[in-house]
């Protein structure tokens, strides 16, 4: 997996001081995408894991971890990816992980597959759908286009039903 940039710090990801990853390769094409170039899968550099955890143990104001892109939940990214959270929840187990796609949880339960499963269950936070931009809406926090859902993802799985989080 290729990585399109990396943030040591960021608020402007999801709720508290994260670290963003932003993955290379995207399928989605959405017009008005704000990160075009990362939609190439060999955009960037190689992707070192230990680095990047490297990083983030030696901050200690970070809360949490988001993983954008690109696309993180595309079959070219989802297995690096989930293990990149696991490896990331050894270290700093408090960590809540948001991840940015633009697949909705529906088209994500339907594959069905073990990667896709275990990795929606290492995901607090779930930003779905596509970006519009039609829908484009700069009011609205942590996402580009009001057709987006801020999904409580342990609660979506647990209770078995769409359980938005209220920011």
């Amino acid at each position: 997996m290729k990585m399109a940039g990396f943030y040591d710090e960021s608020i402007s990801n999801g709720l508290g001081w994260r670290a963003v990853l932003f993955v290379s390769g995207c399928p989605h094409n959405c017009p008005g995408c704000h990160n075009k170039i990362a939609q190439n899968y060999n955009y960037g550099e190689e992707f070192d894991e230990q680095k990047i955890i490297n990083r983030i143990k030696e901050n200690s104001i970070l809360n949490g971890i988001t993983i954008s892109g690109g696309e993180p939940l595309c079959k070219e990214n989802i297995s690096t990816v989930n293990k990149f959270i696991e490896d990331v929840k050894k270290e700093r187990p408090n960590f809540d992980v948001w991840c940015y796609t633009g697949y909705t949880l529906e088209q994500l339960e339907n594959r069905n597959d073990e990667i896709t499963n275990k990795t929606l269950k290492n995901i607090d936070v779930l930003v779905d759908g596509r970006f519009v931009e039609e829908r484009k809406n700069p009011e609205i926090k942590f996402r580009g286009s009001d057709n987006q859902r801020l999904l409580d993802l342990k609660r979506c799985l647990n209770e078995n039903k769409i359980v938005e989080l209220a920011i």
